[in-house]
């Protein structure tokens, strides 16, 4: 036995449909593409969600859901950042101002402070808003808080 006698396995390999070359092939004419429509054209393709002129699903169904105008995003700084903001810099007073100097917050963003970490020297923190718990732990460190 060698290379030149092995085959493939009985039934595994099919011979392609040669479409559109003539008549005597049994597939020429319209060259299995039915008559006219686009579908029949050169360089179709269908668009991404078309149903063939039914009216596709993502317009039957409606639109779900709120969105609220009014809402206010914040930016969420945790008081263990904090901690190792003011360890870096050696700061004792934090504000949004001083936060966007160092490109940790845009311009316009608005600060919350929350309670997750630990701090241990005491900090004079101005933000928009703080958590119950960072509060009492800002002011439990000797530091105060300050709201805008």
């Amino acid at each position: 036995m060698d290379l030149s006698n092995l085959t493939p396995a009985k039934g595994s390999v099919k011979t392609r449909k040669r479409i559109g070359r003539g008549q005597g092939s049994g597939r020429g004419g319209t060259s299995t593409k039915g008559h006219k429509g686009a579908q029949s054209r050169t360089g179709y393709s269908r668009k991404i969600g078309f149903e063939g002129g039914q009216m596709p699903i993502q317009r039957r169904l409606p639109k779900g859901g709120f969105k609220n105008h009014n809402r206010v995003e914040y930016i969420a700084v945790n008081l263990r950042k904090l901690q190792e903001l003011s360890d870096k810099y050696n700061w004792s007073e934090i504000s949004p101002e001083i936060l966007h100097k160092q490109s940790l917050i845009g311009k316009t963003d608005k600060v919350k402070v929350l309670a997750n970490g630990e701090l241990k020297k005491g900090l004079k923190v101005t933000a928009h808003a703080f958590s119950e718990a960072a509060k009492t732990a800002i002011e439990a460190a000797g530091g105060s808080v300050e709201t805008i």
